[in-house]
């Protein structure tokens, strides 16, 4: 009889793994990262959050958030805010960690494994908590770059490390592979969203 076959979640936290792979030099392929992860079990869903800058006429994420939405991932996103400093510069926050912890915890009783990319420590509690609840855990991030951008208490806690450079044939791109942006027809409005999603997840 054969072995049953795990039930996989990814949870990516875009702005993180995106300055590790930019400190790497090269991109990420999500068609090739859905691919990758579909092949080591049954892919129940890729979450994938992003802050973004609403009143940018133009934001360089928006392409990306678009195509994500369109083949196959869950994207999550909310406004950024803005705030001025103690030494009256002008800044920008946008976390997520509420709403990929939020997630996580409701997707939990359904998975048998959560990969999660960030090397963001706030997430070690979140990692032990999933944990208790009988759910192995991935974490995705980098040992290699100086300085590593995976926290220590994050790697020791989790059951699996997984070192987004030893991935980089399966998963990534070079940065000047970079396909120039086509221009995009719209989509049909009439079309329910669950039927343009890629229907494994």
């Amino acid at each position: 009889m054969s072995a049953p076959v795990e039930k996989i979640a990814l949870f990516i936290d875009g702005a993180n793994l995106f300055s590790t792979t930019k400190t790497l030099g090269f991109d990420i392929d999500y068609k090739k990262l859905l691919q990758e992860f579909r092949s080591r079990g049954n892919l129940l869903r890729a979450f994938y959050y992003t802050a973004v800058i609403e009143d940018q006429e133009f934001s360089s994420i928006r392409p990306l958030i678009d195509w994500l939405d369109y083949n196959g991932y869950h994207v999550v996103t909310k406004p950024t805010k803005e705030f001025v400093d103690e030494s009256g510069r002008r800044k920008v926050k946008g976390n997520m960690d509420i709403e990929l912890a939020v997630d996580a915890m409701e997707m939990a009783p359904h998975i048998d494994h959560m990969v999660l990319f960030s090397g963001d420590g706030d997430f070690r509690s979140l990692v032990e908590s999933i944990q208790r609840r009988g759910v192995r855990v991935t974490v995705v991030s980098s040992l290699v770059t100086q300085p590593p951008m995976v926290d220590d208490e994050l790697r020791r806690q989790t059951d699996v490390f997984i070192d987004v450079a030893e991935l980089r044939s399966k998963i990534g791109r070079d940065v000047q592979d970079r396909p120039a942006r086509e221009p995009r027809g719209p989509r049909d409005p009439q079309m329910p969203q669950f039927i343009r999603r890629d229907p494994a997840l």
